[in-house]
């Protein structure tokens, strides 16, 4: 039986399983959720998410939610495609700085990159008012954050060492969308950040989906 991924085509962690599952080359079937009427919240989704959120996966009958739990349980199920390093490393050591790095990723860049976008993108999307104190805020908190970026990656290619890990992959949904809310730090920060994020970037399975998740049947 096929993976199934459940969730709003361009939401982005939806984005963020379907870019891990295109790297991984694993055939999956994209249902999509029309999050603007609800079906997040119905009973049927809520059996699956029990908080009415997106995405989640069915393989074979195994549920589960988190986009970064799901990420790491495709890594961990599939191998990785031929000429290509696992995105977890399995020496303790290579593991340990990739869970460093992840923690990075969920500490000190998504709490600042998520509430400029919310601000900016999402919020104009619904035309809802912004909050420019809450937008300023996290900008500046995410510029200083991203100092401790330029100086990792100013000693090595990626923020786990020099191979590419999924803790450089989940950034891709909230960092690219930085410009859309009139941020340029991605590429203005340092030329280290800017690097390493252009690269990001120019992966082939983030342009399969940066427009919107969808199935693939084959590669």
């Amino acid at each position: 039986m096929v993976l199934k991924l459940y969730g709003m085509p361009v939401s982005t962690c939806t984005r963020r399983v379907a870019t891990v599952l295109v790297e991984y080359k694993v055939p999956f079937e994209f249902v999509s959720i029309d999050v603007a009427k609800g079906e997040h919240k119905s009973a049927a989704y809520l059996q699956n998410q029990p908080f009415g959120q997106v995405p989640y996966i069915d393989d074979d009958g195994f549920i589960l939610f988190e986009s970064r739990a799901i990420c790491r349980y495709i890594v961990d199920k599939y191998p990785a495609p031929a000429g290509t390093t696992p995105l977890v490393p399995s020496d303790i050591k290579g593991k340990a700085l990739f869970e460093q790095a992840a923690s990075i990723e969920y500490s000190d860049f998504e709490p600042y990159a998520y509430p400029a976008v919310r601000e900016k993108v999402f919020k104009a999307m619904r035309n809802l008012p912004t909050d420019q104190a809450v937008y300023d805020s996290s900008i500046e908190t995410l510029d200083a954050k991203l100092a401790g970026y330029e100086a990792i990656l100013g000693k090595q290619k990626y923020l786990a060492g020099n191979e590419i890990t999924l803790a450089d992959l989940f950034h891709l949904p909230y960092a690219t969308l930085l410009a859309k809310a009139g941020s340029d730090l991605m590429t203005t920060k340092g030329p280290n950040v800017t690097r390493w994020y252009n690269e990001l970037c120019e992966r082939p399975s983030w342009n399969a989906v940066k427009d919107g998740a969808k199935s693939f049947s084959s590669y």
